[in-house]
């Protein structure tokens, strides 16, 4: 019994062995070592690092990355600079899926009457008020005057504490009072994981936790009963109107936090950029209303705002052609990123 459970044992550490050697000679997302190391509610990259990137299981638009000097994934150092551009959001900004040359930062630079320098200050998984902090951070670091904020719908909802894409600064869901929420290092296993092949395969291209395949390897399993799918409770239009002003209140609440935060720092021109619906047949979701109320408070404020929804229709009047990269990643494509990018130095003086 115990020879069987050891050749067993072994059968499968063989196999282990030989997916690690054959998935690290394939292009394999690797570690991206994030971390706060150049600002305590900044997360970034160590500086100088590299690592590589793809989509999906069959490892789609790989691509090798580097970080600059100051963690950031650019094709430049970033040097103190008033002249230059800040360009601010989230993986929309990094596009680590597209090739370096179609990235916003390289096509807003490429579309600018004047040769300013930009410089991409991207953070994947991150939300509207952890923009504020980069902006202040490329204002006190480099003399940043001018800023284009990149949007997607998510990034105020996504401001709340506890959503997931906060690097650091966000409101109370209850309360919408300000807290700090910075993301804890990784633990001792993680750490190992990190360079794992067959680790990151898991966790990056079939996005299963690996932190907690051993405790599900080992979790016993009952099937005495079957969990019955909850019921959705009729919402009528009463609810709808006061959940909806739950949401504006929120809304205004972040917006409100952003504009006290960056006062100070974004002394020069300020572009908001902000992605909406590419169908104009889209349900009108939680988030889309907000990126709507948005673009009226920010309007109202009297700042410049590049609304994509109507490019996105005159493009899909005049063509067929799709502005994400692919039915499975909304992002945008180098045709989408070039109808904002172009918006956007139009709006710039």
């Amino acid at each position: 019994m115990l020879r069987k459970l050891a050749l067993g044992l072994a059968g499968v550490g063989s196999l282990l062995v030989a997916a690690e050697l054959l998935l690290r000679l394939l292009p394999v997302s690797t570690a991206t070592l994030t971390g706060y190391y150049v600002d305590p509610l900044i997360l970034s990259y160590p500086p100088g690092h590299s690592w590589q990137v793809s989509t999906g299981w069959d490892l789609r638009n790989s691509r090798r990355m580097s970080a600059n000097n100051l963690g950031f994934a650019a094709e430049i150092d970033f040097a103190r600079d008033p002249n230059a551009i800040g360009l601010i959001g989230d993986s929309y900004v990094e596009a680590s899926m597209l090739d370096a040359k179609d990235r916003p930062a390289a096509q807003l630079a490429a579309a600018l009457p004047s040769q300013r320098p930009v410089y991409a200050l991207g953070g994947p998984g991150s939300a509207l008020l952890d923009y504020a902090e980069r902006i202040r951070f490329a204002s006190e670091k480099l003399g940043l005057r001018d800023f284009v904020v990149l949007m997607e719908s998510g990034d105020l909802r996504q401001s709340l504490c506890g959503s997931g894409n906060v690097h650091g600064p966000c409101l109370d869901r209850q309360s919408l009072q300000p807290r700090i929420e910075t993301q804890p290092g990784p633990s001792a296993a993680k750490r190992w994981l990190r360079h794992s092949a067959l680790a990151q395969y898991l966790a990056g291209q079939l996005k299963v936790d690996v932190s907690r395949l051993p405790a599900q390897a080992f979790a016993g399993a009952s099937h005495d009963t079957v969990p019955s799918k909850p019921v959705p409770a009729a919402v009528d239009e009463a609810q709808l109107r006061a959940r909806r002003l739950m949401d504006d209140a929120m809304v205004a609440a972040v917006v409100e936090r952003f504009f006290e935060r960056i006062k100070p720092y974004a002394t020069g021109r300020l572009v908001f950029v902000v992605d909406g619906r590419r169908d104009a047949l889209a349900a009108a979701s939680p988030q889309l209303l907000d990126r709507d109320a948005f673009v009226v408070l920010a309007r109202q404020r009297g700042f410049t705002v590049v609304d994509a929804e109507p490019l996105y229709q005159q493009h899909s009047a005049a063509s067929k052609l799709s502005l994400s990269v692919s039915p499975q990643d909304g992002h945008l494509n180098p045709l989408g990123v070039g109808l904002l990018m172009q918006a956007a130095a139009q709006a710039l003086p």
